[in-house]
């Protein structure tokens, strides 16, 4: 279909849970209710580093009220494996380890036991009562740190993978990767310019408005039900079979709604202590994290230290980079470097590039995905020396950027080579916009702009579409709904019948009721259970043909279809008036799919943020922001516009005021909303959007993921603003008034 065929995608209907959402019949995990319910707490640890010398649990046990104790050795035995949940292979023992301390703790607010009781107050002081003999070790908080030779050692058994060898001695570096374009010695011999640059980055969250909760009931029936909001249900329900050691089918995950994610809601925390508990009591349990422990036991992004250089020719062509990324796993691998290494360089073509990535644990939460992760903290040095680079040449931030932009045919330097992108037309969008071209007066006023890039992902989805005889239907499918993908992945469906798509009822069901569907994340619930959508919409035209065929005696293939209607030799009818009769040419018509695409088109995001900074107090105020990115196809423009300014605020909350701030000894210091500072609707303009329409050729309708690329540019274009505002280059995040103050004094 060309772009003026549409009828319903690129409209903007109300979203189909929008009423409940607003008045607040939508039932979260939190509101689950259940007869016999009983509710638990985590016991923590007050240490970011110690070994654990004896637990005795039998003062909690004797608590009135309380009915059962965990601790990692209730976890069943079972040998040592690596597991998959979709973020890439892990060791078992890792996964359990986060879930319950055994033998260490490595970090503080690390889980170490769970109690089940007749109240959560109940709960909360019987896990007190639980004696925990702890011997402190020393903690490492930072990459460089944890990297030294003489660094304290978080895990026995971990060996470095030293591009792709396993390395011989005890480290705190999981990884080692590089990734060569080129020759990046020869090309940086062949420049005019060069600058090096060194970046650091902390820890942040991603700061989703509902705490973690799971409810489970192991049932009479050695089945284990469990209710929790959640990215992916089958990731809770794969990753609680591991964990317990029980097969996947024994387990059914109803994803609740779910009050923020952005990637924080993947990995399990309390799914595997509930279930326990509740086989203890043999009654079910609800566990509710404090907004301390999302903060000091969740999964955060990852700190990172980044040095990068980038040489040019004097008329602004990128010959050579070479980038230096050492990013924060927190207590287990996992760091997100690898999607950093992917990305850093992204958005250029540059013909000679090295890249070096180190996956590190440190004394601080495993770290979680937050909206293209580990691409923020990349992007956040490139974008800075890029800046830099035109800045030196004399020549404009957009124009150099252009001139060297990715394109159709570029090949990254981890191996990929585009297809159909957007990147040049995106930053053609920031030249030619209102904000770009506006004046920007006053003292103290600075523009900068960056561009990110994040690759998007596929994976399985599946999805179900059953006609009704009044010729609406109903659309099943598995993706948890964060940013409005139920209409998304409807509207598509509607675009393919031919129907309005208030005649389609999606619903997001349990792990028994649709077939395996990934993690809502990666920006790829509206391309690919969108795709399955349109598949299970073609099934539905094709069963509807069999029975416009049967009533006009004719053959299927002869009758057209097209817009909601069916014609053959004179006949005609309606999706509304054949759907009446299906009862009587065969019965119940369901459409199915199941998908997993590889087409997938990556996302290129811009940001231009003026700012004014307070040279008396290092204040940063962002008086205007417009976000650019290039969706493919806009399916629902309002969406896409909502996940672009969602994003962008992010974003600016990361570049200028949010951070874990630790203490010497691994101890959070602002671990509530008060001291951890978010950004709100007072700190900011209206966030300003330009959609680009690229078409990704991998999809029907084009699109492309739009969840997360728009985190990407925003610190750098606050950082390009503030020298131009107040004449220091920013190398740290967050810039906090502070840090910012600090630059200004040492200029």
């Amino acid at each position: 279909m060309t772009k003026t065929e549409y009828q319903v995608v690129g409209t903007r209907p109300v979203r189909h849970d929008g009423a409940d959402k607003v008045t607040g019949r939508a039932l979260y995990g939190a509101d689950f209710q259940m007869a016999g319910l009983l509710h638990g707490a985590i016991l923590r640890s007050p240490h970011a580093h110690a070994r654990i010398v004896r637990i005795d649990t039998a003062k909690a046990l004797a608590y009135p009220g309380v009915k059962a104790v965990v601790t990692a050795a209730d976890f069943p035995p079972a040998p040592d494996k690596l597991v998959d949940f979709g973020e890439g292979a892990t060791p078992l023992a890792y996964v359990r380890g986060n879930v319950l301390a055994s033998g260490k703790v490595l970090y503080r607010g690390h889980a170490v036991a769970g109690v089940a009781a007749t109240s959560a107050h109940i709960a909360e002081e019987a896990a007190q009562l639980i004696e925990v003999e702890y011997e402190p070790l020393p903690c490492v908080l930072t990459a460089p740190e944890a990297m030294q030779p003489d660094a304290p050692i978080l895990h026995d058994g971990l060996r470095t993978a030293e591009l792709g060898e396993k390395a011989q001695g005890r480290s705190n570096i999981s990884e080692h990767f590089r990734h060569i374009l080129g020759d990046s010695k020869k090309g940086f011999a062949e420049t005019d310019v060069v600058i090096e640059r060194e970046f650091s980055t902390a820890t942040v969250h991603q700061g989703y408005i509902e705490p973690h909760n799971a409810t489970a009931l192991w049932n009479n029936d050695g089945r284990v039900h469990i209710w929790c909001s959640t990215q992916g249900s089958f990731v809770v329900r794969d990753a609680t079979a591991c964990v317990l050691d029980i097969a996947q089918s024994r387990i059914r995950v109803t994803p609740m709604e779910i009050g923020g994610g952005f990637g924080g809601k993947i990995p399990v925390y309390l799914e595997p202590v509930a279930a326990l508990l509740s086989r203890k009591t043999g009654r079910p349990v609800k566990i509710l994290m404090t907004r301390k422990d999302v903060f000091e036991g969740t999964g955060p992004t990852p700190g990172s230290y980044i040095r990068v250089k980038i040489g040019a020719t004097s008329d602004g062509k990128l010959v050579a980079a070479e980038a230096y990324l050492a990013y924060e796993a927190g207590a287990y691998p996992g760091a997100m470097v690898g999607p950093g290494g992917m990305c850093v360089f992204a958005a250029y073509d540059i013909p000679n590039v090295t890249i070096d990535g180190f996956d590190v644990v440190v004394n601080k939460p495993s770290t979680a995905a937050y909206r293209a992760p580990g691409a923020t903290n990349a992007a956040f040095a490139t974008e800075t020396v890029i800046d830099e680079l035109a800045e030196q040449l004399g020549i404009d931030p957009v124009e150099i950027r252009l001139r060297n932009a990715a394109k159709e045919g570029t090949r990254r330097a981890d191996g990929p080579k585009f297809k159909r992108i957007g990147c040049v037309e995106v930053l053609e969008a920031v030249r030619g916009s209102e904000h770009y071209q506006s004046p920007l007066e006053g003292p103290n006023r600075g523009r900068g702009v960056a561009v990110g890039f994040w690759f998007n992902v596929g994976l399985p989805s599946s999805c179900t579409i059953n006609v009704n005889a009044d010729g609406t239907v109903n659309l099943v499918e598995g993706s948890t709904d964060i940013g409005g993908t139920r209409t998304s992945v409807a509207m598509q469906a509607a675009e393919v019948l031919g129907i309005p798509v208030e005649d389609v009822h999606p619903s997001v069901v349990d792990t028994d009721s649709v077939g395996f569907t990934a993690v809502t994340g990666g920006s790829r619930v509206t391309f690919s259970t969108g795709m399955a959508a349109c598949e299970a919409a073609g099934d539905v035209i094709r069963q509807m043909k069999e029975r416009a065929a049967k009533l006009w005696e004719t053959v299927p293939d002869k009758v057209e279809a097209g817009r909601g209607s069916f014609r053959c030799n004179g006949h005609s009818a309606t999706f509304k008036e054949l759907a009446a009769k299906v009862g009587e040419t065969g019965g119940p018509v369901v459409g199915r799919a199941t998908v997993n695409p590889r087409g997938v088109g990556g996302s290129f995001s811009a940001a231009i943020a003026d700012v004014e900074v307070d040279p008396e107090t290092g204040k940063t105020t962002v008086l205007r922001f417009t976000s650019i990115q290039d969706a493919g196809k806009a399916i629902h423009p309002s969406y896409v516009e909502g996940q672009m300014q969602g994003g962008s605020v992010q974003g600016i909350g990361w570049g200028l005021n949010e951070e874990y701030y630790m203490s010497r000894d691994g101890m959070m210091m602002n671990s509530s909303l008060l001291d951890y500072r978010m950004p709100t609707s007072l700190d900011l303009p209206m966030i300003e959007t330009i959609i680009v329409e690229v078409p990704n050729p991998g999809h029907p309708f084009g699109v492309r993921g739009v969840g997360e690329a728009n985190i990407v540019p925003p610190p750098a274009a606050l950082a390009n603003a503030i020298y131009r505002a107040a004449g220091v280059r920013m190398r740290r995040l967050p810039m906090s008034p502070p840090a910012v103050m600090e630059a200004i004094w040492s200029k």
